[in-house]
């Protein structure tokens, strides 16, 4: 799995490797996993939304602009779909393109945050179709759908396996909500697995965030 660079953030005392949790998912209630996916989630907002004099001058304006709020009223919501044992084909369209939605903004997050390693790796941008041939540029992450997102991690080997399969697992799903015709939406079982599997995936992108003190990782 590929390591992104130091170099892009200030020197000081950087923190990689953070250790988010101790706890093995599979010990915690679908709630409680929400529960911390929505902790995570409004300490990433908190601390990216105003990283101006942290991240380097085009990350932080990438950062300013999103919509991390967003991703935290998304966490909320998915106690929507956890409280039943199944779920009615519409609510399960519904629950994946919320899933879908938290994974794709945390994608970009990781990749707003390294935007200037992200904008220089041209050979993985042009493979998935992450690049602007016209503009001879890279397209924004933060403009990028889930498909694009996936290619692009998957070319540069950014995430393991186990999370690159969630990523295809709830594009697939999610894309349900386009569909006329039939199409596999999975079922309430499958889709609280895929919550658990975004808590480790969330988990990663934390681990792998700069923060200038440890005192600022965000803790479950």
């Amino acid at each position: 799995m590929q390591q992104l660079p130091k170099s892009e953030i200030a020197e000081s005392s950087v923190h990689f490797g953070n250790i988010v949790s101790a706890t093995p998912i599979d010990a915690l209630t679908i709630e409680n996993v929400i529960d911390r996916i929505v902790t995570l989630n409004t300490k990433l907002a908190s601390f990216w939304s105003k990283s101006d004099g942290w991240a380097p001058a085009h990350a932080a304006g990438l950062l300013g602009k999103s919509r991390l709020d967003w991703q935290v009223s998304l966490s909320s919501t998915l106690r929507m779909w956890a409280s039943s044992a199944e779920l009615a084909p519409g609510e399960l369209i519904l629950a994946w393109a919320n899933l879908g939605s938290l994974l794709e903004g945390s994608v970009k997050l990781l990749l707003s945050v390294y935007y200037d390693t992200y904008r220089t790796d041209l050979e993985n941008l042009k493979k998935s179709n992450a690049y602007d041939h016209k503009k001879g540029a890279p397209h924004s992450p933060d403009g990028l759908a889930l498909e694009s997102l996936r290619k692009y991690c998957l070319a540069g080997a950014i995430f393991d396996a186990e999370h690159l399969l969630l990523m295809d697992l709830v594009q697939q799903r999610r894309n349900a909500i386009h569909a006329f015709k039939d199409r596999p939406i999975g079922d309430a079982t499958e889709f609280e697995g895929a919550v658990r599997g975004y808590l480790s995936f969330l988990r990663e992108v934390v681990r792998r965030l700069p923060y200038p003190d440890d005192i600022y990782v965000p803790r479950e």
